[in-house]
Order: C-alpha cells, then structure tokens, then sequence
C-alpha cells in the first residue's frame, strides 16, 4: 500500500465530509429523544395559572406598627454611627401611623380638587364635541377624587 501524504487542510476537508453524514443520521434518528427532552418524573408538565395572583392578605395594625418601629430603630442606629442625634422613635412612629389627612372626611387638598375639576371640564368638553351628553361635574369630581383615595388600598 502506498502512504499518502495529507497537509493540514486537506486532513480537515476529509474529515468534515466524513462527519457529516454521520451527524445527520444521528440527528435524525433522535427525534423520540427531542420529543420527550424536558419530561419525566421531575418535570413540570403543567401550564402556570393564566389569572394574576391574589392581592396579600390584609396586615394587621400591630404587625404594621413592629415593622415600622423596627425600620425607624435601624434609621436611629445609622444615624447616631454618623454621629448625628438618634430619632424620637415614639414621635416619628405615632407620626407615621396616623391616617392619612384625607382619608375619609372629603378633606381634599384645594390643588388636588382644581386639578381634578380642570380635568373633569376637559372630559365634559371631548364628550360634547363628540355628541355624547355632558356628565354632572360635581359628581364625576367626587368619583374621581375617591378613587384617587381608594388607590392605595
């Protein structure tokens, strides 16, 4: 037999041509092995639910109350390391908890009522443009200022 002799590049051509009809065959023969990939006894077959999740549960008064304390005790402790004077923790916690001031009682920041009364006009003027019946300004500033205080809840 007569050897013969391969430079570099030729040694490579040869061997991508002899691989490749070897890849092929075993690609195709591993369609079942593709089709199952991702299964089995520790997968997750199962689609997540397509609802958004439940809001929290409420958090009750004294449970909101530890963790402010707790947050306003680690706010006393960073600053007195800066060496500034530690927090009134009590004065600032019965600051933090009380309601805020327009919850409940129609006591509505004077701005907050103009700028919502501005936009209600707007409103009011779109739709008759448009030849819908005008809505009762009053009213719809109410609304809307209630859901305003609604939102965070």
């Amino acid at each position: 037999m007569a050897a013969v002799a391969l430079d570099y590049g030729t040694a490579m051509i040869v061997i991508v041509i002899l691989t490749i009809p070897v890849a092929a065959i075993a690609f195709a023969s591993s369609g079942e092995a593709l089709k199952t990939l991702g299964k089995g006894r520790f997968a997750i077959d199962r689609e997540l639910p397509s609802h958004g999740m439940a809001p929290p549960p409420p958090i009750s008064r004294q449970m909101r109350e530890a963790e402010v304390r707790q947050m306003l005790e680690a706010k006393s402790y960073r600053r007195q390391a800066r060496g500034e004077p530690p927090l009134d923790i009590e004065s600032e916690l019965t600051r933090l908890m009380e309601p805020p001031k327009g919850a409940g009682g129609g006591a509505i920041d004077a701005e907050l009522r103009a700028e919502v009364r501005s936009l209600v006009l707007r409103r009011n003027e779109r739709r008759m443009r448009r030849g819908e019946a005008p809505l009762d300004i009053e009213e719809e500033i109410e609304r809307q200022l209630r859901d305003l205080e609604n939102l965070g809840q």
